[in-house]
Formats: structure tokens, sequence, C-alpha cells
């Protein structure tokens, strides 16, 4: 029996391929639609593929059916005899490649609908779910495409490592984590409500109480209510001074008032990232010298498209790195990874919790990747 996939664009061109190859009794076993060409599953054409079968003891294949003629040599020589198998035997045939290529669709290895191995694709999908963007998954499914067919008997497993490996790779080049050599004032910037007075106040404590640094606040924040207070509040429990800045020149005088100190913190006031104007402000109140280092904080609750929109308005500053916060509020924080693969700059912290100075920690690529890959239950 001779056996063979035709694959067309639709089954009346398929049809007609295996009766030019195979002749008019050939057997249909199999047929599927699939996604043919294209690049690691993109600009992929429709396709159907079809298996088809002819008993080749029955005659040989016509080239071209119209010219035909069946060769009669053999039954002349051999009347007594027949080439043509029982019909039993050929409908077992049959049977049985069926059943082969039932077994073979059922293999876990086997290409998924988009043309990935499943378990690529199951990782690209619990990555999508994360909401890691497209431009990362891309990446990543080229990097995971290589290294599945060049290793003997791949696996779920080794799809997870390779994932955990490649993501750390993305992290480490940004670099994050806070700066070994952090200048003498740190500046946090960013839309109202992503936490950015408690954070500041958890940066403090672990500077003053834990590296034994002595540090200063300065607060821009004079347009919400309560915010200096709570500054306030902040600098007597940690016994720190204070200072509120309503203008450049008193940013300045506070400057210069805490020069003997280890750490300068300055908390800026939490606007509508949509105006424009609120960033333009900032220049007016914040003198951005050489010896700041300037950290964009967002929040993991927000959506993706808003933090590049904050991240936008606020370009018309010198950004250094990230602080991303809440993330105790929600399962999804591939966000962060889009953000720090798009922008080239790295998260210093990461917070959790509004405990201070406990529910924070440096943001380390070994664990930003257990919590996309690992974490939640959501691969």
């Amino acid at each position: 029996m001779k056996v063979k996939k035709f694959t067309a664009k639709d089954m009346p061109e398929a049809m007609k391929k295996i009766r030019t190859e195979l002749g008019e009794e050939a057997v249909i076993l199999n047929s599927k639609n699939v996604n043919s060409g294209g690049v690691f599953g993109f600009f992929k054409k429709k396709s159907i593929e079809v298996i088809a079968a002819m008993d080749d003891t029955t005659r040989s294949p016509a080239k071209n059916p119209k010219h035909y003629r069946p060769d009669n040599t053999w039954s002349q020589e051999h009347p007594s005899s027949s080439p043509l198998k029982p019909k039993e035997d050929l409908k077992q045939e049959v049977q049985e490649l069926k059943q082969m290529i039932a077994s073979l669709q059922n293999q876990e290895t086997i290409a998924s609908k988009e043309g990935y191995p499943a378990p690529v694709q199951a990782m690209d999908n619990a990555l999508k779910e994360q909401e890691i963007n497209e431009n990362v998954r891309y990446q990543l499914i080229k990097d995971l495409l290589s290294e599945w067919y060049r290793t003997d008997n791949p696996d779920n497993y080794l799809v997870k490592e390779w994932t955990k490996a490649f993501l750390k790779r993305l992290l480490q080049q940004v670099k994050c984590g806070p700066s070994h050599q952090t200048k003498k004032i740190i500046n946090l910037v960013g839309p109202t409500g992503v936490g950015k007075t408690t954070t500041i106040a958890k940066i403090a404590a672990y500077y003053h109480l834990e590296q034994k640094n002595s540090v200063a606040f300065i607060t821009t924040d004079t347009y919400r209510i309560g915010a200096v207070e709570q500054l306030k509040t902040y600098a007597k429990i940690l016994d720190v001074p204070i200072e509120v800045a309503y203008s450049l020149d008193d940013f300045q005088t506070a400057k210069e008032r805490f020069r003997d100190k280890d750490f300068i913190l300055v908390d800026s006031a939490g606007r509508n990232f949509r105006n424009p104007a609120y960033v333009k402000e900032l220049r007016k109140l914040i003198d951005f010298d050489e010896d700041m280092s300037t950290y964009l904080v967002l929040a993991l609750t927000s959506k993706y498209k808003d933090m590049k929109h904050i991240y936008e308005q606020f370009s018309l500053i010198p950004i250094d790195k990230f602080i991303f916060t809440k993330k105790d509020e929600t399962s999804y924080v591939g966000a962060m990874v889009n953000m720090m693969a798009e922008t080239h700059k790295g998260a210093a912290y990461i917070t959790h919790g509004q405990s201070v100075p406990d529910d924070m920690e440096a943001a380390e690529p070994e664990k930003i990747t257990d919590w996309i890959v690992e974490g939640d239950g959501h691969v």
C-alpha cells in the first residue's frame, strides 16, 4: 500500500492532486485544516492537509487518468490468480493506518494549532495571561524553538527552565536592583495614588535603620491634603529631619541644610499624569542635578497602556529606574517586564504592602522571573 500526504488550499484541489498521483481508487485516511508557511507562527496561510492511500498491487498510479489503460498482462499469464487483495485485508490496513495517525495526533509534542510544539504554545499562552506583551513573547518563542529542535526529548520542564533563563538574561541587561553607588539625592516621581510617600519612608527606614546612614526628607507635595503631615509623621518615627519646598529656592536651601547627610530623599507631588503641565512644574520645584537618582513609581495594578503613557509624560525629566508598587494587590505582574524591556531601564525596588519598612525588596531578576513563571498558579 502506498500512503502519501497532500497539502492544498482546499479539498477540491487536494482531491485533484490525489487522483493525479494515486488514481481514482485512492482512499482518504485523514484530513485536517492547517496553517502553512510563515515564520515562528506568524504570517501563516490556511490550507488543508490530506493523507491518502492506494493499494499499489491494484495497478500502477496513473500520472494522467484520462490516458490510463489497465495492464492485463499479469492476469492473462496467470488466469487462476488475482493481483487484488481481499477487501477485508485492505480494510484492515486502512484501519491500522488511521489508528497510527490518531496516536500521533495525541502525542504532547505534536505541533499545536498555532504551529508550535504544545509545551511551547502552553508557555506562550501563560505569559500572555500574565500580560507579557507580544514583542517579548515573540523573542522568547524564537529562543524556545531554537532550544526545542536541538534537544533530545524536550518536555514541559525544560521549556519552563529555558523561559526562566531567557527572562533572567533580559532583566540582567537592564540592571535591576538599587545602584551600588547610589547618588546622594534620591527623588521619587509618579502619578497620584501609587504610594510614593509610603515607599520613600520604606527607603529611608532601610538606609537609616539597617544601613545606619544619616537621612533627611524634602517634600514638594504641597498639593495633596495631608501629604506633608504624612511624611512628617514618618520623619518623627524615624527621627530624621524634614523640609518642605514650595519653590526651587526652597529646594536648594533644603539641600544646603542637609549637605552633611548621607542621603536626601525627595517626595514630589502626585498629580494627574495625563496633564503634561505637571511634569513641567516639577522642574520649577526640583533641581535635577547630576547628584540625583530619579525613580519613577508605578503601581502594578495599573494597565500597561497607562504605564507607558505615564513614562512618556515623565520622560521630560531624567528617569534612572522604576519602583513598582502594590504587587500584593494583583496576580499579574508581566507589565513590569514589558516596561523594562521597552525602555531599557531596570527596577530598583518592588513593594507589596503598607508596612514600613518590611513590605519592600530589591528588584532581582531571579525573583521577578519566578513570579512570572512559577507564581500565582498561572503557569
